[in-house]
């Protein structure tokens, strides 16, 4: 088949192409796709306009790809993205790699070599995909809704990411799939992941370590608030008279409780940095415990007994000295049935008089005098982010990209609940992903503002999908931590002596790159060019407004210091 026959489908025959019965079985699942057209997708989209699945079009295929997995961080449920055979598949490859190392499920439905063999342009899609951990799932003519249904179910209960391949020559023929009575393919109903049980005696020996705590935390990740978790481990907090905190991904899950420290690891605050280190027995609940979780193993005491809750079939983290596979919920809810009323510790009550809430209790910086600025003129990001927390709308969804800025907003900003902090690249450790995560977080359906955190290295990266912002966003800031370079290398490498100039950043104007495509931009000098923001908000907060805030490069973020020094130090800042 030539490359362009395909394109004289005759309309009476559009509904029952093997793309059509492709688009039909995941319209059944899927209400959003994002992506790109192309060769390959062409059929698919044109079937996919017929049904109810929304389609974004987005203006690179990396996008489409990170647009669906923070439409799925964001709590909008399963989404796909789209893109062509060969240099569009390739183009999907990073997010695709960060989807599948952070378990967020995903169908990547991309066109394929033809089934008579690869032409000049094709690569080997199966195997680049299998390197990423991804499987690909290839329909053909008699079972392309059975292959799109096995493909969903596989990255329903595996959490990740999936291809479904559809060959090019078999796109726009007619599918010989068997049909029921009505005409219409078999779709049966898709087995759902059931929750899994904790074994008694694990819980046992868990709740007898927690009873004998003298200072216990609870530590909860994205997988309590997956599980649903978060109210019976509060209950079991109470009960317990234990501190709270939560891993990055789990911002918000404890609320306003005053027992709650706020986020574990680099981005913990002082006060609650000292309380995790002095629990002796800590629960933790849904949380892998990553280097920066743990602040490269200083995170808890020598002495502290470690206790997982988790699906993994063993412990993440060398430091845990028991396992309880299984739900989280369900572990949480034994464990609470097994502590009487009296096992509570007393910790939390012997330690007196309220704190602030931990996105309140923290440095201001060198800007705190009022003007925001460092001693070389710019602004210290650790006020503008305090300044911003206290003007942007509290009905908020932030989207942090990836970037020596990265913990800015999680440290400084109020955030509702854990889908309301989606943070796209982390897993990977990729920079470039927050424009179009931006626009998949926006779909997912909460209501308010939707924020966006960036870096002038990133946001270069990423600036095709700019326009998407603008264009799709009902309401959306954009915050660009513009410091004329990519500032953890600056930190990293430049501060050992190796030569900056490949680090650093012609300064940008990304207010007229947002005018320029139909949105509004300010650029943010001082504390005070922020009235532009209130006045954006006082008008309605419809739109786009993005904010290109020129900051220092003297102030190092504390999570980086802990990182170069492999272990907790002082933020040195110029």
């Amino acid at each position: 088949m030539s490359e362009h026959a395909s394109s004289t489908v005759p309309t009476s025959t559009r509904s029952s192409t093997v793309s059509a019965r492709v688009a039909q079985a995941l319209t059944r699942h899927v209400s959003e796709v994002f992506g790109v057209m192309g060769n390959g997708n062409a059929h698919l989209l044109d079937a996919l306009a017929t049904t109810r699945t929304r389609f974004t079009a987005m203006r690179h295929e990396a996008g489409g790809v990170a647009a669906a997995d923070a439409y799925a961080r964001a709590g909008g449920g399963l989404a796909a993205a789209t893109a062509t055979y060969g240099a569009g598949f390739s183009n999907t490859l990073t997010p695709l790699a960060e989807a599948v190392m952070a378990q967020i499920p995903l169908i990547l439905v991309v066109g394929d070599a033809p089934t008579t063999g690869a032409r000049p342009w094709d690569v080997d899609q199966f195997q680049i995909a299998a390197g990423l951990g991804a499987p690909t799932f290839t329909v053909g003519r008699d079972d392309a809704t059975a292959t799109t249904l096995r493909a969903i179910e596989h990255a329903v209960h595996r959490r990740t990411a999936v291809v479904l391949a559809i060959p090019y020559d078999l796109a726009a023929v007619a599918s010989d799939e068997p049909l029921r009575a009505d005409g219409t393919p078999h779709h049966p109903a898709l087995v759902r992941p059931s929750r899994v049980e904790p074994v008694a005696r694990r819980l046992d020996t868990a709740a007898a370590a927690l009873r004998g705590a003298h200072r216990p935390l609870i530590l909860a990740g994205r997988g309590a608030w997956l599980a649903d978790a978060g109210p019976v481990l509060g209950e079991l907090a109470e009960r317990l008279d234990a501190h709270t905190a939560t891993t990055a991904l789990g911002r918000g899950l404890f609320g306003s409780s005053p027992r709650d420290l706020g986020v574990a690891g680099g981005f913990a605050t002082e006060h609650a940095a000292s309380r995790i280190a002095e629990a002796d027995v800590v629960l933790v609940v849904g949380a892998g415990l990553n280097q920066f979780t743990m602040r490269f193993g200083e995170a808890f005491s020598p002495a502290a007994h470690v206790i997982q809750v988790d699906l993994a079939d063993a412990p993440t983290n060398a430091r845990v000295d028991e396992l309880v596979h299984g739900d989280a919920a369900l572990a949480a809810a034994g464990l609470l049935e097994r502590l009487s009323d009296g096992a509570g510790s007393g910790w939390v009550a012997s330690a007196g008089h309220a704190r602030p809430a931990p996105h309140l209790d923290r440095d201001l910086g060198d800007g705190s005098s009022g003007d925001g600025l460092c001693a070389d003129g710019r602004l210290d990001p650790r006020s503008l982010a305090h300044r911003l927390d206290e003007l942007l709308p509290a009905d908020r969804t932030v989207v942090q990209d990836g970037g020596h800025f990265i913990g800015w907003a999680p440290m400084y900003f109020d955030i509702p609940s854990p889908d309301r902090l989606v943070m796209v690249g982390t897993a990977y450790q990729s920079i470039g992903l927050g424009f179009p995560s931006a626009v998949g977080a926006a779909a997912a359906g909460h209501r308010g503002t939707t924020v966006l955190c960036t870096g002038d290295g990133g946001g270069l990266m990423a600036l095709p999908d700019l326009d998407t912002v603008i264009r799709t966003v009902p309401s959306g800031v954009i915050v660009v931590f513009n410091d004329a370079a990519y500032g953890a290398e600056v930190h990293q490498y430049g501060s050992r002596g190796l030569d900056q100039t490949p680090m650093l950043i012609d300064e940008v104007d990304f207010a007229a790159l947002a005018r320029a495509l139909g949105g509004q931009g300010v650029t943010i000098d001082t504390l005070a060019d922020l009235d532009g923001l209130t006045d954006w908000v006082h008008a309605g907060a419809q739109g786009v407004l993005l904010l290109d805030c020129r900051i220092s490069t003297s102030v190092v973020a504390p999570y980086l210091s802990e990182m170069m020094h492999q272990g907790p130090r002082p933020v040195a800042v110029d």
